[in-house]
């Protein structure tokens, strides 16, 4: 019978923390993942999304325990470049439609491994990075097929906390959930 660790969001099994544990590396994927999903178009064209502060936190708070963390995202916007800058994220990947192969190059450049790595995705297109992963997840609402692909799935939307979930049971299972609390001041 499996053992789990209970935690904020519910029992999780211990072999997923295990996994949590040695976590140095989060790639998300940005729409579906940091945002609902939907992409709000004004009559000028201009383009608006939302994100969760949330999950902002959570982002800041593994920058701050010296868990770097990237973005891979098949589209490109000003907007994700400005808030993933804002929260700390360093490597910042737009434009591409093979995750993939972006995944690999990204780890080839800043020299970590897939061991050390986890990547949460919501469809289709995030799938080859949940699997390269030691750690794939899909949030909550994701196509069933990254579901299937995932070692985890989150409790929460995309959107809507998913990314902080994750970061608080990272930071929960290395023994660095304080950081959240010293990120907000």
């Amino acid at each position: 019978m499996p053992e789990y660790v209970s935690t904020w969001y519910g029992d999780i099994a211990a072999d997923i923390i295990a996994r949590m544990s040695q976590i140095q590396l989060l790639v998300c994927d940005v729409d579906g993942v940091f945002s609902d999903g939907r992409i709000y178009l004004g009559d000028q064209g201009e383009e608006l999304k939302a994100f969760h502060t949330r999950d902002g936190l959570g982002v800041k708070a593994l920058v701050s325990a010296g868990i770097q963390v990237a973005v891979i995202t098949g589209r490109r916007s000003h907007i994700v470049a400005n808030r993933m800058s804002a929260l700390g994220v360093e490597h910042i990947i737009q434009g591409e439609h093979d995750k993939g192969q972006a995944l690999a190059s990204l780890l080839n450049k800043t020299g970590y491994s897939a061991d050390t790595l986890a990547a949460i995705g919501d469809d289709l297109p995030d799938i080859p990075m949940l699997e390269a992963a030691a750690l794939g997840v899909a949030v909550f609402d994701a196509h069933p097929s990254v579901q299937q692909a995932a070692n985890y799935v989150t409790r929460q939307r995309g959107g809507f906390g998913a990314v902080r979930e994750l970061a608080d049971l990272i930071l929960l299972s290395q023994g660095k959930l304080h950081q959240v609390q010293e990120s907000s001041t």
